[in-house]
Formats: C-alpha cells, sequence, structure tokens
C-alpha cells in the first residue's frame, strides 16, 4: 500500500507534508504534488498533516483514479524534501470540485 495526493491538491499545494515524510518521497508540479509509490513506506504521517485533505491511502476508493497520476509524475517531477510556500490563492481553491482540469503537467522548483 501507498498514500496518494489528489485532486484537492491542485492549486492548493500547501506542503506541509512534505516536512514529515521519513523517506522524501514527494515530487513537485507547478501546482500539484505526488507520491512516489515505490518509494513510499505507507507509514502515514503525511495524511493528517495535509490542510487540504488531499492526501488518502490508496485503499481508498476516492484514490484509485489519482494513483496513476502519482506514478507518472513522480517519475518527470523533482524531489522536494523541504515545504515552501503555497501558492497566494491557496485558500480560495481549497475544496473546489473537478480542478482535474487545471493540473498542469510542467515540473515545479523544490
Amino acid at each position: 500500500m501507498t498514500y496518494v495526493v489528489t485532486e484537492n491538491c491542485i492549486r492548493c499545494k500547501y506542503m506541509d507534508c512534505v516536512e514529515v515524510c521519513p523517506v522524501d518521497c514527494f515530487y513537485v508540479g507547478e501546482n500539484f504534488l505526488v507520491i512516489h509509490p515505490d518509494e513510499c513506506i505507507d507509514c502515514g504521517v503525511c495524511e493528517p498533516e495535509c490542510p487540504a485533505e488531499a492526501i488518502l491511502p490508496d485503499s481508498d476508493d476516492r484514490a484509485a483514479e489519482w494513483a496513476e497520476v502519482n506514478r507518472e509524475y513522480s517519475q518527470q517531477w523533482p524531489n522536494i524534501t523541504r515545504k515552501g510556500e503555497a501558492p497566494p490563492d491557496a485558500e480560495e481553491w481549497n475544496g473546489k470540485p473537478n480542478k482535474r482540469p487545471l493540473l498542469s503537467p510542467n515540473p515545479g522548483k523544490p
């Protein structure tokens, strides 16, 4: 099992989860984070740290469609090990539905 970053992270990208990860398995995109499924040790410390509640175990049905997104982009984007600044409008985007079309494929800055 692994943890998966899901849709609500898009344009929120708070990054609190990054600081607590003991194995540095987060990767950063322009407006989204992902977890590398082969590096995640399933410790679960990231899940309660996410203010957007965007991190779920892959056993949760809501995570299913995002598992492949996490796998794909974790192989393309740079690794991130320190919390960065959340977007200035993160609160406005938190909880908004249907953000999938806004997911940028561009890498972020670690």
